[in-house]
């Protein structure tokens, strides 16, 4: 059966190129692109929104990640209440606060 079988033998490995270093250029180019369009704008978006939770008073106006707006009227310590109309509060996590508005902006809308 050895005639179906081809006789396989090790071949020589080839001398390829010594590396001259570009592949290196390539790595740290691609690493400082990486750095630059994704990991820095992103913590610096986590700081902004770490900044602005911490920074929550009652009377802010607000609107949360879902799009609901309404007044800060309690916070605590994970938690905050929201007032979104007249006698009608919502409690809400704090990281679901999106975005503060500026003040009177509840009255025009």
């Amino acid at each position: 059966m050895s005639f179906l079988i081809p006789v396989a033998h090790a071949q020589e490995a080839a001398a390829g190129p010594a590396g001259t270093g570009f592949e290196w250029v390539f790595l740290v180019g691609f690493l400082v692109i990486f750095y630059l369009m994704i990991w820095r704008p992103q913590a610096k978006r986590a700081k902004e929104h770490k900044n602005l939770i911490s920074g929550l008073q009652k009377g802010d106006e607000v609107v949360t990640s879902g799009g609901i707006a309404g007044k800060v009227t309690k916070v605590a310590d994970d938690f905050v209440v929201i007032e979104v109309s007249d006698n009608v509060e919502l409690k809400f996590q704090k990281v679901a606060i999106a975005a503060t508005l500026p003040k009177g902006t509840l009255k025009a809308i």
